[in-house]
């Protein structure tokens, strides 16, 4: 493949595809672009084009704003401790009813216990 705007570097890319450009610079990624940046419908995807002339490509995917909490530095720390917790065979609390009181405590159950 070879041609005017065709830029040759580095090894060979693990998927490869061609897309026509349509009216209004409009772009389909083929399906299994899409599958590798893991992107749909909706989602966003980052063009950056490098000093060397590399363009890369990097797909976003859309958080609805009710479940952002989720994606906060605090919430995905305490996921990782309950996943290094649950690898390293069980759980520094001696039931469930420990565990809620324990939640409580911090502040991250409401007031009926739901965590």
């Amino acid at each position: 493949m070879s041609g005017p705007g065709t830029y040759h570097h580095g090894p060979h890319p693990r998927v490869s595809a061609r897309a026509r450009l349509r009216p209004k610079a409009q772009l389909t990624l083929p399906e299994e672009i899409r599958r590798a940046l893991h992107v749909g419908e909706g989602d966003e995807v980052e063009f950056a084009v490098q000093e060397d002339g590399t363009i890369t490509v990097r797909g976003y995917v859309s958080v609805p704003s009710d479940q952002a909490w989720f994606f906060t530095r605090q919430q995905q720390a305490g996921k990782q401790d309950a996943d290094d917790e649950i690898a390293a065979g069980g759980s520094k609390h001696a039931s469930t009813s420990a565990k809620v009181t324990h939640l409580e405590a911090s502040g991250a159950a409401d007031a009926d216990g739901d965590v």
